[in-house]
C-alpha cells in the first residue's frame, strides 16, 4: 500500500513539473505566433494553457483579447457577437480568478466595449456602457501605469462626448441623461497610455479623434502622421492605420 502510495505521489510530482515547463513553452509559441500576425493559432495556443491552468490569469486576458481583435474583423454580425461574447467570457473568468489584478479588470473592460458595438437592445447597451467605466477605472485604481487601461478610460470619455445614434438614445433613456464624459480627461488618459505604450496603435487614432473633437487639428496630425509609420504588431493594426490615413488626408 505504501509503495502504491510513493508511486502515485511520484507521478504526480512528475506530471506538474512537466505542466510547469510546458506552460513557458506555450506560452511563448503563442507570443511568436502574435508577432506573426497569426492570431487565430495563437488563441488555440493560448487555449491549450488554459487546458493545463484553467485559472491562469494572463492566459485568459490573452484570449479575451484575441477573440476581441479577431471579432473585430468578422464581417457577419453573428460571428461579430460570438466572438465577443467569447471575449467577455474569458474575461470574466480572468477576473473571478483574481479580481485584484488590473489585467483582468481591463479584459472586462474591454470586452464590455467590444459589446456595445453590436448590441441593439438598449437596456443591454447601457448596461455594457456602464461596466466599461465601473471596470477601467478599477484597472487604472489597480494600475495607474497600465497603458492599455487608460487607453480604455480615455476613449470612454470620448464616446460620452462623442454619442450618437443608437447609444445616445438609450443612455438618454436609462440614464435620464447623459453620464459624465469629458474630452479634456479623454485626452490626458490617452496621452498616458501613448506614454507608456508607444506602440500601441488604436491610441493612436483614438486620440486624434479626441483632438479634433477638441478643435486641435494640429495635434491630430501630428499622431495620424506617427500611427501610419508605426510597426504593425496585430492584425487590428493594419485596418486602424488604413482608416488614421483616412483621417489624415481629410484634415490635411
Amino acid at each position: 500500500m505504501r509503495k502504491i502510495f510513493l508511486l502515485s505521489a511520484i507521478i504526480t510530482v512528475f506530471a506538474l513539473v512537466a505542466k510547469a515547463q510546458e506552460i513557458p513553452i506555450l506560452f511563448k509559441e503563442a507570443e511568436n505566433l502574435e508577432r506573426q500576425l497569426k492570431e487565430p493559432e495563437a488563441l488555440e495556443k493560448y487555449k491549450q494553457i488554459l487546458l493545463l491552468e484553467s485559472g491562469n490569469v494572463k492566459a485568459l486576458v490573452k484570449a479575451a483579447e484575441l477573440n476581441a481583435n479577431i471579432g473585430g474583423r468578422e464581417k457577419d454580425k453573428a460571428s461579430k457577437k460570438l466572438y465577443y461574447e467569447s471575449s467577455l467570457a474569458y474575461a470574466k473568468r480572468a477576473f473571478q480568478s483574481d479580481g485584484s489584478s488590473a489585467d483582468a479588470c481591463y479584459a472586462m473592460a474591454l470586452a464590455n466595449g467590444k459589446l456595445t458595438d453590436i448590441e441593439t437592445e438598449n437596456k443591454k447597451i447601457v448596461a455594457f456602457v456602464k461596466e466599461v467605466k465601473i471596470y477601467a477605472d478599477k484597472a487604472v485604481a489597480l494600475n495607474p501605469n497600465h497603458a492599455r487601461a487608460n487607453y480604455t478610460l480615455g476613449k470612454w470619455h470620448y464616446e460620452m462626448v462623442t454619442l450618437s445614434g443608437l447609444k445616445k438614445a438609450a443612455v438618454k433613456l436609462f440614464y435620464g441623461g447623459l453620464p459624465e464624459g469629458d474630452i479634456d480627461k479623454a485626452i490626458v488618459y490617452m496621452e498616458k497610455c501613448k506614454l507608456i505604450e508607444p506602440y500601441f496603435a488604436p491610441n493612436y487614432l483614438d486620440l486624434a479623434k479626441a483632438y479634433k473633437e477638441a478643435r486641435r487639428p494640429a495635434q491630430a496630425i501630428e499622431l495620424l502622421t506617427k500611427l501610419v509609420k508605426l510597426p504593425t504588431r496585430s492584425t487590428e493594426d493594419i485596418a486602424i492605420k488604413a482608416e488614421g490615413a483616412q483621417l489624415l488626408q481629410s484634415l490635411q
